[in-house]
């Protein structure tokens, strides 16, 4: 691997601003602040606003989406009149 034409990969700390959760894993950011991490090192700490903690994928927190309620507000507004059954 040619060392001159790699970003440097360090070891960087990512905080979740939502729920306040971090997690320590090697990028090629690099950031101006610097928190001390659990082992007694200090890191180059990048906030992130969404991270698998607080995303409703990971979360389970997701809407349910009604497609009933849709459907039915479909036909209130445009009606059955002229639709096509086959």
């Amino acid at each position: 691997m040619k060392s001159s034409i790699h970003p440097v990969s360090r070891p960087v700390v990512f905080r979740d601003i939502a729920t306040g959760t971090a997690f320590l894993t090697r990028s090629t950011a690099d950031a101006e602040q610097r928190v001390r991490w659990e082992d007694g090192n200090t890191y180059p700490v990048i906030d992130v606003e969404t991270s698998s903690a607080s995303h409703p994928f990971y979360t389970g927190t997701r809407q349910v989406l009604d497609t009933a309620g849709r459907i039915e507000q479909f036909r209130r507004r445009y009606g059955t009149a002229g639709v096509a059954r086959g």
